[in-house]
């Protein structure tokens, strides 16, 4: 794997790889010294064009925990906000000698571009370009299922997909980049995945997409989920309002108390909540959801580092397979 752009991308058998190899990555992160030789003398750039805590925070964790050096690029304060261009920037960090480039960009479509683009030699992992692709994210949430699946049903993780599982993904699916990767991984590891939303916050052309959509999230929640995720209102990639108030949002799309005590009545450790983060408290999940025995949210931020070792891990070494026993 040379590059990981897509989560739309990736063949069952490559997400179970990965997903395995972030079994052994989770290994290391048990130990007294979290820490491997597998990436040492590469060099891992984390390029962000936008800002970002958990992402930008865990894959530096990441590329460390790896033993590769790391250099944080943030276009605020760079000559990026003097009017150079991705292209020069790009070759500035070639020239430094990055064996790995990470980039974040407003833009969709823009770590596609720097692969395709000649410019530099790395490896590219896209961490969120614009409103298209997260595939890093989809791999975390993909890895805290696959985690619940495999206690709940009392077997092994590794080699296993989800096949069965039904996910019901909830709220701002017109902006977010989480839930185009998400809803290709997903259905790509056998998961079966309805989208619940306002009808104004459901893109266009979403019916191509291998999923179903529902406007109801009462009637899906009456389905008996294994898995809902909430998603963020994102208000600062909106220019017009998508609907009434925060307080009728809330009422009808979000996860509040009367709605999550419904959700696990009798059904105990059946059924987990996810969030990509960050949250509002109050808009689309309740404190009692967010902090409940059912909340995997703490557990997702975790395992991003695992995955982001594993994600890193298979484009610098250009494997498709990871050798588990070396890494465990």
């Amino acid at each position: 794997m040379r590059h990981l752009l897509s989560a739309r991308d990736l063949s069952l058998e490559s997400a179970v790889s990965l997903l395995d190899t972030g079994e052994s990555m989770a290994q290391v992160q048990m130990r007294d010294v979290k820490k491997i030789p597998a990436l040492r003398g590469r060099t891992v750039v984390n390029l962000f064009f936008e800002d970002s805590t958990r992402t930008r925070v865990s894959f530096e964790a990441a590329a460390k925990r790896l033993s590769a050096d790391v250099i944080n690029f943030a276009a605020k304060g760079s000559s990026v906000s003097k009017g150079e261009s991705l292209k020069d920037t790009v070759q500035t960090l070639e020239a430094i000698g990055a064996d790995v480039i990470v980039m974040r960009h407003p833009s969709s479509g823009a770590a596609k571009t720097l692969a395709d683009s000649g410019w530099t030699q790395a490896h590219v992992v896209n961490a969120g370009d614009g409103t298209h692709e997260h595939p890093t994210q989809a791999l975390l949430d993909a890895f805290t299922m696959r985690q619940f699946k495999a206690q709940r049903d009392g077997v092994s993780p590794l080699g296993t997909d989800l096949t069965g599982l039904r996910v019901v993904i909830v709220g701002d699916v017109l902006h977010s980049r989480v839930v185009r990767s998400n809803v290709w991984l997903l259905h790509t590891l056998g998961a079966h995945v309805t989208l619940v939303a306002p009808p104004t916050l459901v893109p266009v052309g979403v019916g191509a997409w291998p999923c179903e959509v529902d406007y109801d999230l009462d009637r899906a929640l009456a389905a008996q989920p294994d898995v809902v995720m909430m998603l963020r209102i994102q208000a600062e990639r909106m220019n017009s309002a998508y609907f009434p108030s925060a307080g009728e949002y809330s009422s009808r799309w979000g996860l509040d108390e009367d709605r999550f005590r419904r959700l696990i009545v009798g059904r105990g450790d059946e059924v987990i909540i996810m969030h990509p983060g960050p949250m509002n408290r109050g808009l689309e999940i309740s404190a009692l959801a967010a902090d409940s025995p059912q909340s995997r949210i703490l557990n997702q931020v975790a395992n991003g580092v695992s995955m982001r070792m594993a994600a890193l891990y298979h484009v610098a070494t250009d494997v498709t397979e990871a050798p588990r026993k070396e890494l465990a």
